[in-house]
Formats: C-alpha cells, sequence, structure tokens
C-alpha cells in the first residue's frame, strides 16, 4: 500500500473511534513510524510502504485506538517551540502551560525552583530562555527526575539545571527569586469524568486525591521562606481554582496576587510576591 492509502485508512478508523484531531493524529503517527520529519510526509505518501513499516504504523494505530496519547506512541512532544521526551511517568506538556512559562518570563530571574518537575519542560524551557539563570528541579518521583534528566541532557542545559528527588519542599535548600510549579490540582471526584488518554499519564501528577487543592497549601504554606525579597511564586491552576488559590496565597503573607488568564480567556495560573 502506498503511504496516502495508510493515512486515509488510518484517519477514517480514528474518526469512526470518535478521536478528535483524526487526520493530524494519523499523520503524526504516519511520519515517526516511516522516520520522516512530518514536514516531508506529503512528499513521500505517493510512495509504496515497507510491509514491515506499514506493520509498525498499523500497531501505532491500534494504541491511539486504545487512547494512548500521540506523545507516548511517539515518545516525544513539543513544547515553547522545543523537543522533550516523555513516557508514561510524567504528564505531558501542554500548550496551556506556556502562559505560565509566558508569565515567569515577563520579568527578569537569576534562580528559579520548579517544584513537581516531571518531564522538566517549565524549567528547562526558562532556563534556555534565560541567559546566565540557574535552576532547581524536584520531584517525589525518581522515575519522573529520570525523564527529565535526559531532556536536561538534550537540551545541553547541565550546567545551570540541577534535579533533586523531593516530597515538594523538604529537600530544597537555599532560596530563589522565581518559584513556579504545575501540581496535581484535579479533585478525586472529577477524575472519572477525564478524556480516557489521562489515564496513561501518572496519577500521582494529576489529582491529590482530595479537593485539588492539597499541593497549593503545602506550596504556599512555605514559599515564603524560599522566596528573595520581591521574588515571585507562580502556580498553574484549574480553570476554577482562582479564587481558593489566591486566597491561600494571601494567608500565605504573600502580596500582589494576580490572576492570569490563558489564551481561551480562562484563568489559568495564579502569581504572587513575596514582601521585600
Amino acid at each position: 500500500m502506498t503511504g496516502s492509502e495508510l493515512l486515509a485508512r488510518a484517519t477514517h478508523a480514528l474518526k469512526t473511534a470518535g478521536i478528535d484531531g483524526a487526520g493530524r493524529d494519523a499523520r503524526r503517527l504516519l511520519a515517526h513510524a516511516l522516520g520522516q520529519a512530518a514536514g516531508r510526509l506529503t512528499l513521500v505518501l505517493p510512495e509504496p510502504v515497507d510491509p514491515e513499516v506499514a506493520a509498525r504504523f498499523e500497531s501505532l494505530i491500534a494504541r491511539r485506538l486504545a487512547r494512548e496519547p500521540v506523545s507516548h506512541l511517539t515518545g516525544t512532544r513539543m513544547f515553547y517551540g522545543r523537543e522533550f521526551e516523555v513516557t508514561r511517568d510524567v504528564l505531558d506538556p501542554r500548550p496551556e502551560t506556556e502562559t505560565l512559562i509566558e508569565a515567569a518570563l515577563s520579568q527578569p530571574f537569576e534562580r528559579v525552583l520548579d517544584l513537581g518537575t516531571g518531564s522538566g519542560c517549565i524549567l528547562l524551557t526558562l532556563l534556555a530562555e534565560s541567559q546566565g539563570a540557574w535552576g532547581l528541579g524536584v520531584d517525589v518521583s525518581s522515575a519522573a527526575l529520570d525523564v527529565a534528566a535526559r531532556n536536561r541532557a538534550a537540551l545541553e542545559l547541565s550546567d545551570c539545571a540541577l534535579l533533586r528527588q523531593s516530597d515538594w519542599f523538604s529537600q530544597v535548600d537555599g532560596s530563589f527569586d522565581l518559584i513556579v510549579s504545575n501540581p496535581p490540582y484535579i479533585a478525586d471526584h472529577e477524575m472519572a469524568a477525564l478524556a480516557p488518554e489521562l489515564a496513561h499519564e501518572p496519577r500521582l501528577a494529576l489529582t491529590d486525591e482530595a479537593d485539588g487543592l492539597s499541593a497549593y497549601r503545602a506550596i504556599t504554606a512555605s514559599a515564603g521562606r524560599f522566596l528573595e525579597p520581591g521574588g515571585r511564586l507562580l502556580v498553574e491552576i484549574g480553570w476554577q481554582q482562582a479564587l481558593p488559590v489566591a486566597t491561600l496565597m494571601d494567608e500565605g503573607g504573600l502580596s500582589d496576587v494576580v490572576v492570569i488568564h490563558d489564551l481561551d480567556g480562562r484563568d489559568r495560573a495564579v502569581s504572587a510576591r513575596k514582601n521585600h
């Protein structure tokens, strides 16, 4: 079969299964199976596909039909213009989190702490965009830290990024002028209604098994001790969490609390500052 025929058949199967972006997903997976850059796929579609490659592609489509995320099938995900390795051990980087990046980069910083670093996409992006900055990424999961370490090496940021296993601040020392986090914020009762793809991501990174605010309580209670005077705390939130998270920041002694919206106008992050 030609690439075009394989692509048409796979796209139809994904559409029939009700998967959004069926054509996009099929193209990404075919390019991956062929070992081609996505931008070159159109050039090779008229050509016959080796049976082994076709079988590999059809296996990938079968896994996508089982609602495994495309990033897990290809092993990578683009985030803020860079490619990051992802596995089942880390949260899949999402475009919405780029709102957090933009807010963090809106003011200069020299030392950044990323709480719950996962793949390292937030920490490493901030360091790649901020020449001369240094950062620490912590995560309770050693498997996640292994992924972050490989991303750090791929981006050649080993000299300025330190990774450490820690339950929030438990193994953190020193002070920072920026603390960032995209913590687990989905409430336990909301998990059953999530897209089936999320079943392939680490539950620990999605939910606190409670009301979705446990991580914010831990972070806001201790952030002041690790922030330099004038330093900022910046966290991603669920779209209904702006008020409770802002209240927690205020109760934690932080000031200048601001809710930040994403490109769709939804509440996406909250920032605050430690008083001088």
